[in-house]
């Protein structure tokens, strides 16, 4: 009997042997070329190209490594572009948050008329791309005398619909109760969104200022479209712009690419332990 169960077993694991096969297979294929960029990023410039033919190890192993390519990229323009895309980050981060809290807290604890049109309204805003929206609204900042300057950059971001949804959903599981028994105890609107709700956001707070951050962070047509001064450039649109018409330098192409997926990366890595947030009942604890 124990060896017909081990038999049937065998039988069983064997379609998902395979399909472990074909992930790893599929998953191989994919980060070869983040592999070649990575290290095509810190290996000389004229090797870069010249390891591909013919095939062998020295496509994912430098003969030389060399951070050359990330010192020059950093001491020049783009290195001014990255400042200027953290700096926008985190103002649109702070005050977005706080904005979008505030915004998720009205639709989803208050009451007044015309509620659901504008929770409707939320709900469209991140359905319809920004792409169908940017050109126009790119116009009316440049008659506002919005373009070329840090408003103008970090307006777009602040209200994010997705954000705000999110936030909703998690206010809305927290009881009534708390509220009423706040009210009760004389605390105003302000002072129950503040002692009561933004305590208990835990991981959605988090989770929507990640979303407002890889938003600012990845933005490449708004900038395009509202900065012509390049030393207010962001980083995504400087590094694009510095491929040349008849030569470029890879090597820094590369080291810049690597470095905007990296902050992300770090960022999301080390606040991954906040997704989820705090329970009701640790609220209650």
């Amino acid at each position: 009997m124990s060896t017909a169960i081990r038999r049937h077993r065998r039988r069983l694991d064997r379609p998902s042997n395979t399909l472990t096969l074909i992930a790893v297979f599929v998953t191989a294929v994919f980060a070869v070329p983040v592999v070649w960029m990575f290290v095509g990023s810190i290996r000389p410039r004229e090797e870069i190209f010249g390891s591909l033919y013919p095939l062998s190890w020295d496509i994912i192993l430098p003969s030389r490594v060399t951070f050359d390519n990330y010192v020059s990229l950093v001491t020049g323009s783009f290195g001014r572009s990255i400042l200027n895309s953290l700096l926008v980050c985190l103002i649109s981060v702070l005050i977005g948050t706080l904005v979008c809290a505030m915004a998720a807290y009205a639709v989803a604890v208050l009451n007044f008329p015309g509620k659901g049109a504008v929770f409707t309204v939320i709900v469209i805003s991140f359905l319809v791309p920004f792409e169908a929206i940017a050109i126009p609204l790119s116009q009316l900042f440049t008659d506002w005398g919005l373009a070329n300057t840090l408003i103008g950059l970090v307006l777009p971001g602040i209200g994010n619909g997705l954000a705000i949804f999110n936030l909703r959903q998690h206010f809305l599981s927290i009881p009534s109760s708390y509220r009423e028994a706040a009210h009760l105890d004389g605390a105003s609107e302000p002072r129950v969104f503040a002692s009561i709700y933004l305590p208990l956001g835990g991981g959605s707070l988090v989770n929507s200022a990640l979303l407002i951050f890889l938003g600012q962070w990845n933005s490449f047509l708004w900038p395009l479209l509202v900065v012509s001064e390049s030393d207010r450039q962001l980083a995504p649109v400087a590094l694009a712009q510095a491929f040349g018409e008849h030569s470029s330098n890879f090597g820094e192409h590369f080291a810049g690419a690597v470095i905007l997926s990296l902050i992300p990366a770090v960022l999301m890595y080390t606040l991954q332990r906040s997704f989820g947030g705090l329970s009701i009942s640790d609220g209650e604890k």
